[in-house]
């Protein structure tokens, strides 16, 4: 049966769009090739009752009125799926040695507490916290949809926005003049873009730090929730979502993509779809190639020669017979440094494959929502994060996959060594479970190539006027994903419902 919408991936955005068009009395179908829905955002269970969600730690821009909040009301899921906010006072712990620094909501505060560290730059840190305000004030007025006459009413922040245009994270530190460690403090989060300062986008930067201090959050409920309902919301209005279903090939009829054709991974049957429009959630690059990279313009083609993100590795973990809230844990994440200088640690950990001194995230979920439900009453659930390298990974595992466990075992070690020198003495006791991923681990779960994490990389390359969107040159066939949006809860969320507002002319966005 020919559908309205044929939309191929289960990605968060390609969900948001498909439950709003369903929502809206189109006929919808989704076809995945995982056997779970969620892309990056799925949750899986390990040893029948340890749950974990596969990349997901914390979201923002979830508050009243905000994008996530506009999306939700409009699938009358604002009940369904509520948030919990982390602590204001401290929503990231940056930790260094000789320095430590809670992240605060309240931009007086974090002036405050960076003054209190670093006296003798004490203006210039104010000056680049000012900064950072006003440039995101900027590029709220630079992102679709744009208003022209919101534009010209605020001229100096459009144009204070647009000098950064070309601008990487560190060199923003460095027009401020700001000292290493202060740097370090800041740009601890690093895990989030798995970017160290010299390769970041100022702009992808500013945009996630003002969001966070606007506001962090964790699902109530879990992310496993969100998924679920944005899947109920379209089979209960008569749509599909169908899984281990692996688009082989699109169907193109003079430039216009009709449809797509997907085996069956249970039954190795191959089944032909039809739809009036196509909404392409995997790769676009992957999809491109599939197609014919010839039948795209020059213009998307120039667009599609994105880099893609680093990759990263994850160690899952349960621990029983502690509350890790006893050791400073709680509602809020910790980032670790063991050098001063993120470019150096960067390129050791990613480059030199050299995690003796590693730098890394801890976030416990179990500690953000009091539902439960991801582990028994007695236990908690902590995870690492921290950036690998594809290409060495994947040739490991290749050529010597006892080498492949060995070195996933080395690198968990390291961190949990540290782990147990400043943070939990004797972690490793309490440890009654423990998994790793590393980017292969990406690649064949969540279908990414070269086992990304965001798409394309957010370098300024990447970030700036020439970045990819929806537009594919080819007739009923748009890109929704990460690389043709922004990667993230909050900026997936705002990919699908903006796709949504253009193709539906329904406005729920500003």
């Amino acid at each position: 049966m020919k559908t309205d919408y044929l939309i191929v991936g289960s990605g968060l955005s390609a969900l948001v769009f498909g439950a709003l068009m369903a929502k809206a009395g189109k006929t919808v179908r989704v076809l995945e090739a995982h056997e779970h829905p969620g892309g990056f955002g799925h949750s899986f269970t390990m040893a029948k009752k340890y749950t974990f969600n596969a990349q997901l730690h914390y979201v923002w821009d979830c508050g009243e009125g905000n994008t996530v909040n506009r999306v939700l009301k409009q699938l009358d899921l604002d009940r369904t799926i509520t948030f919990n906010r982390f602590d204001p006072d401290g929503f990231d712990r940056m930790r260094m040695p000789n320095y430590k620094l809670d992240i605060p909501s309240d931009r007086v505060e974090l002036v405050r507490r960076l003054s209190q560290l670093f006296p003798e730059s004490a203006e210039n840190c104010q000056q680049f916290v000012a900064e950072i305000q006003a440039v995101r004030n900027g590029l709220r007025y630079l992102s679709p949809p744009i208003q022209p006459l919101a534009v010209l009413g605020h001229l100096g922040d459009v144009y204070r926005a647009l000098q950064y245009l070309h601008s990487t994270l560190q060199a923003a530190f460095d027009k401020f003049k700001l000292p290493r460690a202060a740097q370090t403090l800041l740009a601890l989060q690093w895990p989030d873009f798995l970017l160290p300062p010299e390769q970041l986008s100022f702009y992808a930067w500013v945009i996630l730090f003002t969001g966070y201090q606007e506001g962090a959050f964790y699902p109530t409920q879990h992310f496993d929730r969100v998924i679920n309902a944005l899947v109920d919301v379209i089979i209960t209005a008569g749509g599909e979502v169908l899984l281990n279903r692996e688009v082989t090939d699109f169907s193109i009829i003079d430039k216009t993509v009709t449809g797509a054709t997907a085996i069956d991974l249970l039954t190795h049957e191959t089944h032909a779809y039809l739809a009036d429009t196509v909404i392409c959630n995997i790769d676009p690059k992957h999809a491109a190639a599939k197609i014919g990279i010839e039948k795209f313009s020059r213009s998307i083609q120039h667009k599609l020669n994105y880099d893609y993100s680093p990759s990263n590795f994850m160690a899952y973990c349960v621990v029983q017979g502690i509350d890790l809230r006893d050791y400073g844990f709680g509602k809020s994440n910790t980032f670790h440094s063991g050098d001063v200088d993120l470019n150096v640690a960067f390129n050791r950990m990613y480059n030199n494959h050299d995690y003796t001194n590693p730098s890394f995230a801890i976030t416990t979920p179990t500690l953000l929502t009091d539902t439960g439900g991801d582990c028994p009453p007695d236990c908690q659930i902590v995870e690492f994060l921290t950036v690998a390298n594809y290409e060495y990974f994947n040739h490991l595992k290749q050529s010597d996959p006892k080498a492949y466990r060995q070195r996933k075992a080395e690198i968990l070690k390291s961190i949990l060594d540290v782990v147990e020198r400043d943070y939990v003495p004797n972690f490793r006791s309490y440890l009654v479970f423990q998994i790793t991923g590393s980017p292969t681990t990406n690649e064949h779960f969540c279908y990414c190539p070269e086992g990304n994490s965001y798409g394309s990389s957010l370098t300024p390359r990447n970030m700036g006027v020439d970045r990819l969107n929806h537009e594919t040159s080819l007739k009923n066939f748009y890109f929704c994903n990460a690389s043709s949006g922004y990667p993230g809860f909050a900026p997936t969320f705002w990919t699908g419902a903006l796709l949504y507002q253009r193709l539906s002319g329904d406005k729920i966005l500003n």
